[in-house]
């Protein structure tokens, strides 16, 4: 593998790392906002149908941001297997994506803790639209 190869796919694999967290990073924002308004709406005793669309606002927005992160998770992975051939030429203990995939991920990774807070965070917006149908009627 010569050099350009290798900046090719580290580049690659760098830059959707980076967007993964990046969007992680829109997820938690725009989440605080839509839990405040629910929470804004609870204390104003706003109408039913409020919650209803603040429910599923959040609820579109858990599902939106997973779906990004699968797609994220997949390009990330597209560049492993070059990488993995590339650090062949390295020290054992320097072969980092040999190592981490030798470690069969478990619950400390990344994709399990988006996951949940995706899951919470949809079921949270779905409480909501219950909470808001029970209200209106």
């Amino acid at each position: 593998m010569d050099t350009e190869e290798r900046d090719y796919l580290w580049h690659h694999f760098a830059f959707n790392a980076e967007q993964r967290l990046k969007a992680f990073n829109f997820f938690v924002v725009f989440s605080v906002f839509a839990n405040g308004g629910v929470f804004a709406a609870a204390e104003k005793s706003s109408h039913g149908a409020v919650f209803v669309l603040i429910g599923g606002f959040v609820a579109a927005l858990s599902v939106v941001f997973a779906v990004i992160d699968v797609r994220s998770q997949g390009l990330l992975k597209l560049a492993v297997p070059g990488l993995m051939e590339y650090e062949k030429r390295f020290a054992a203990p320097s072969r980092l994506f040999a190592r981490d995939a030798d470690r069969h991920g478990g619950l400390f990774r990344y994709t399990v803790a988006f996951r949940v807070l995706f899951a919470m965070q949809f079921a949270f917006g779905v409480g909501t639209i219950v909470y808001g149908v029970a209200r209106w009627f």
